[in-house]
């Protein structure tokens, strides 16, 4: 429910950024061998949100900070610093950190100077780091790709065809872009072993040389289609998902983006169509109407 509401609330707003991992990503719980070490930080830095990220840095610069002001309250040695007062003990180890020089307060034993040298090491390495995640995260290519909240299946030339639409939400091109789509269902073997397994649906058009405004994505359910034969409560029963993957190259900095996005069974609407968004101005202007880009029409509207 919760990301039929995410959808749904940005439907109206091309700008609408969906997850980079988007929902291909299955949402599991993973049970690790007690040898597994599943704690990657740098991946963590660099996907979490920037008010995460910020958050990480405030905290961890904190923590530091207080662990050396009370070293510096254990050792003493600052001079003009208040006897027991913690405050001062923090802002001298926040001036010590960040080598910004001292006013009043400064260190006058050798105890409190090798406390002062490993701080700063500690501070100008991570200052360092956190320059280096900074640039990383903005240094990042990514692609702002928006998928239709939902995949349709309506006939096309015919024959019924799966159809979803991918929009490019920045003012460039992605070259040499190429789409794949995928079935994701649960399927038991006659040794009675139930597995989840991949089929690939192919495409009319997998590739295009400029993906710079809409893309209408569609696989023919024939004869040979993995579809064949699927209907709305078959595919709920195998615990269906569509995956789309999605990959070019972005126009502007020349690096390798993707994108990707699944469909529930319960997302893909059946007998209906997407509504035009396309259309010609009065001096042949072509314009689109990305305030429809979700909606659906009748089949023959």
């Amino acid at each position: 429910m919760a990301r039929k509401a995410r959808r749904k609330s940005g439907r109206d707003d091309l700008r609408r950024s969906f997850p980079a991992e988007g929902r291909a990503a299955p949402r599991v719980r993973r049970l690790r061998d007690p040898g597994f070490d599943g704690l990657d930080l740098y991946h963590t830095l660099l996907t979490i949100g920037w008010s995460g990220f910020f958050a990480a840095l405030a905290l961890a610069y904190g923590l530091f900070n207080l662990a050396f002001a009370l070293l510096y309250l254990e050792t003493g040695g600052i001079a003009n610093a208040r006897p027991g007062a913690f405050a001062d003990a923090f802002f001298f180890s926040v001036q010590t950190m960040a080598t910004i020089g001292y006013g009043q307060m400064y260190p006058q034993s050798l105890v409190t100077n090798l406390l002062v040298t490993i701080e700063v090491l500690i501070g100008l390495t991570g200052l360092a780091l956190a320059t280096g995640m900074v640039f990383a995260r903005f240094s990042r290519p990514t692609a702002r790709v928006m998928f239709s909240a939902t995949a349709v299946v309506t006939p096309h030339d015919g024959v019924p065809t799966l159809m979803l639409r991918a929009a490019n939400q920045r003012r460039n091109q992605i070259l040499e872009a190429q789409v794949t789509v995928s079935l994701l269902h649960d399927e038991r073997s006659r040794e009675g072993v139930s597995m989840r397994r991949f089929a690939d649906l192919p495409l009319l058009r997998a590739r295009t040389p400029m993906f710079s405004l809409t893309w209408t994505i569609m696989h023919r359910i024939d004869e040979k289609s993995p579809l064949h034969g699927a209907t709305p409560a078959s595919l709920a029963a195998q615990g269906a998902e569509i995956v789309v993957a999605l990959i070019g190259l972005d126009g502007t900095f020349s690096q390798t983006v993707n994108a990707r996005h699944s469909y529930l069974a319960e997302e893909i609407v059946w007998n209906r169509r997407f509504a035009d968004i396309v259309e010609v101005a009065e001096d042949g202007m072509r314009i689109v109407d990305y305030r429809r880009f979700h909606d659906l029409a009748a089949e023959g509207e």
